[in-house]
């Protein structure tokens, strides 16, 4: 996925104005109550971002993952179903909301609306979602995955997200675990931080 602090400084160009500043401070202040598990509060400042900037919702993924943990999920559902009208392809998008639609209605249905994707050539975004339409498991995506950081990252974290959709914990737990370690923070950037804050909110202290 794409992220949205490059495509808000592109837009506003190299004369940074009042309004450019209040906009990256509303994404500041989304992306740190999310490092630091105030989804609520995340996920109000990124609504104030795309109430801001209408124009630039659809590229707002971020909140689509703010909102799945603030337990809104139609509005999760909303959000990723917007994200596909501008990346089309990507195969995240269409977990995420299958991950929505699983916990506002079931994994069965999350299943039948899955949405379509296009050619994402990123190990191994083809069997995770294969994995999402219930061709594959989540042995068979790890073993696509292969040695590389990059795609062992991806496998466990999606394998993870897909194992709790089914109401598996535990099992879920185990892949998100693997997800945050250290050693998948330069391949994982953001989503390494979804899976850091998924493993402290889902681990009772």
């Amino acid at each position: 996925m794409k992220s949205i602090l490059l495509i808000l400084v592109l837009d506003f160009g190299p004369g940074v104005s009042v309004f450019a500043q209040s906009q990256q401070a509303m994404l500041n202040r989304a992306v740190a109550d999310f490092e630091n598990g105030r989804f609520t509060e995340s996920a109000a400042a990124f609504d104030s971002l795309a109430k801001a900037v209408p124009d630039r919702a659809p590229y707002l993924w971020q909140r689509g993952i703010a909102l799945y943990y603030a337990g809104r999920y139609d509005d999760c559902r909303r959000q990723f179903e917007s994200h596909r009208s501008v990346n089309p392809d990507d195969v995240e998008n269409a977990a995420w909301h299958f991950l929505c639609v699983a916990r506002a209605d079931s994994p069965a249905k999350a299943r039948a609306g899955l949405l379509p994707v296009g050619p994402d050539a990123r190990v191994p975004m083809r069997e995770v979602y294969q994995m999402f339409r219930g061709t594959l498991t989540p042995e068979q995506v790890l073993s696509a995955a292969g040695s590389g950081l990059d795609g062992q990252f991806y496998a466990h974290l999606y394998a993870g997200l897909y194992f709790e959709a089914q109401g598996m914990k535990a099992r879920a737990l185990e892949h998100i675990r693997i997800a945050s370690e250290d050693r998948f923070e330069r391949v994982g950037g953001y989503m390494h931080t979804v899976a850091r804050v998924h493993l402290r909110a889902s681990t009772p202290r």
